[in-house]
């Protein structure tokens, strides 16, 4: 029998020694008075009217550590918001609570009352007048000094990393405040949060693999939602000029410290509004929540200080790929050159490419990486933009960004086709590719470019990945640290 087995085996025999006391192991009557983070706020507020003969408080909580003592012992326990310690006297507690006491192990949840009185070196602790047991763990929490130290096991067992690991524990707390921080802006700017479908009879919005499922009642196949573009662009059809919704997504792809086949994202779309409009409302949205979880306009992730300081580059895609990629200007629009330029440099694209896609992977290999600093790159071809507005100054390039930070996309934006006959050209278009061979381009979508027939205004949307901002503010270098459960093999 392993050394876990034999822990589980005496947890077990001392769950039925308390079974036979009578004492439940499970009781549902326990009122904290306070959260553990309140009880220290009350400390550090009026520390002169706590001692052992004022207020008492109630908490509750894990137990983390015991220290044994004979007749009195010292507790250290946590609660969703903090940790404290309490020590409890037999004498205090009487007999019977302290006999349980002697039964209980690291793990146990308790509920404990008393007031509150600072030991020989300074710690404000609870006297125990009031020791309960409100949960018995089965299973031992792995050892403190080691941890959880597998990723494997933390990404499995994510609950035992948050118990454990105060760094895993604190990236979600982030998250939260991130996402908060989001929706308040969009409020604050006049956006109405809204939400569209998940399962979706065509799957639109980006180029990707989608999740397929059938519905019995309706006897059709549904694909899980890659994005929730065409529906909420059907929203501002309908009127509503102003809408964002902060999505759960799904793509039939690799698993990598960058992609999860399911992801948090937030699309949003403006009336009256063009990609230039949004690149200005982006960076001020950015720097306002950066300034709220930091309390600075800067960064640090993964050996560089990320400067979100409003003014962030704009660089035309081509002239990127001339200045930062190495590409002759010359041969931009040449593909038999730019493929030449590939192979040269050890550049894997196929000949059948479009000269769209041969630019945009040219782009992900030589450029891409070296976007350190928040760099919008505009001016993609039309051929990878089957969603965007034709560029007036341009008709081979859209008016859209990506925005790239630490060398990866974090958002996409771009001014919206509102022409109903453009839009299905451009569907046509997707359809050649995916009859060539394509399985990720787009589907012709009739009901769609049947909305947009009844008019839409000049509009503009934007996509922004949320995980992909989360790992970017907790300096976090794969995306399973700050999704709470990722995607993974069997471990069967």
């Amino acid at each position: 029998m392993d050394k876990d087995s034999q822990i589980i085996q005496l947890r077990k025999e001392k769950i039925q020694a308390i079974k036979e006391s009578g004492i439940p192991l499970y009781p549902n009557d326990f009122k904290p008075s306070c959260t553990l983070a309140q009880l220290k706020q009350t400390i550090a507020e009026d520390p002169a009217a706590l001692g052992e003969h004022g207020q008492t408080f109630q908490a509750a909580g894990r137990i983390m550590a015991i220290n044994r003592m004979g007749k009195s012992s010292f507790v250290r326990f946590k609660d969703g918001s903090d940790a404290m310690q309490v020590y409890i006297q037999k004498n205090k507690v009487g007999d019977d609570t302290y006999d349980l006491f002697k039964k209980l192990d690291i793990g146990d949840f308790i509920g404990v009352a008393g007031p509150l009185f600072q030991t020989r070196t300074g710690e404000w602790t609870i006297l125990a007048t009031v020791f309960r047991l409100l949960s018995k763990a089965v299973r031992p929490l792995p050892e403190k000094f080691h941890g959880i130290k597998d990723p494997e096991k933390r990404y499995r067992q994510r609950y035992l990393d948050l118990i454990m690991n105060d760094a895993a524990r604190n990236i979600f707390v982030t998250r939260s405040r991130i996402v908060a921080a989001m929706r308040r802006f969009f409020e604050y700017h006049g956006f109405m949060e809204v939400e569209t479908p998940m399962m979706q009879p065509l799957p639109g919005g980006a180029e990707a693999t989608p999740f397929k499922t059938w519905h019995n009642a309706l006897g059709m196949e549904l694909f899980l939602r890659i994005a929730p573009e065409l529906y909420l662009k059907r929203l501002v059809v309908g009127g509503f000029e102003k809408v964002f919704e902060i999505n759960r997504n799904f793509r039939n792809e690799g698993v990598s410290t960058r992609h999860n086949p399911e992801f948090t994202m937030v699309e949003f779309y403006q009336a009256y509004a063009d990609y230039t409009d949004l690149m200005d409302f982006t960076e001020k949205m950015f720097a306002a929540i950066v300034r709220e979880i930091t309390g600075g306009t800067t960064v640090a992730y993964q050996g560089h200080t990320i400067d979100f300081t409003q003014g962030w580059q704009r660089i035309p895609m081509m002239e990127s790929l001339c200045t930062m990629g190495g590409v002759d200007p010359a041969d931009i629009d040449d593909t038999r050159a730019l493929l030449e330029f590939a192979q040269k440099n050890g550049i894997q694209i196929t000949k059948k490419e479009s000269h769209g896609k041969v630019l945009t992977k040219l782009f992900d290999i030589l450029v891409e990486p070296k976007l350190i600093q928040p760099t919008f790159i505009t001016g993609y071809p039309v051929e990878v933009s089957p969603l965007s507005r034709k560029s007036d100054k341009d008709p081979n390039l859209t008016d859209r960004f990506e925005l790239f930070i630490a060398g990866r996309e974090i958002a996409n934006g771009f001014s919206e086709i509102n022409d109903p006959e453009d839009q299905y050209n451009r569907f046509l278009m997707q359809v050649r590719q995916r009859d060539a061979g394509n399985d990720e381009a787009h589907i012709m979508d009739a009901a769609y470019v049947e909305a947009l027939e009844y008019g839409m205004p000049p509009t503009a949307g934007e996509g922004i990945g949320i995980d992909r901002l989360v790992m970017l503010l907790t300096d976090a270098a794969s995306i399973r640290e700050v999704i709470l459960f990722p995607h993974m093999k069997n471990s069967n």
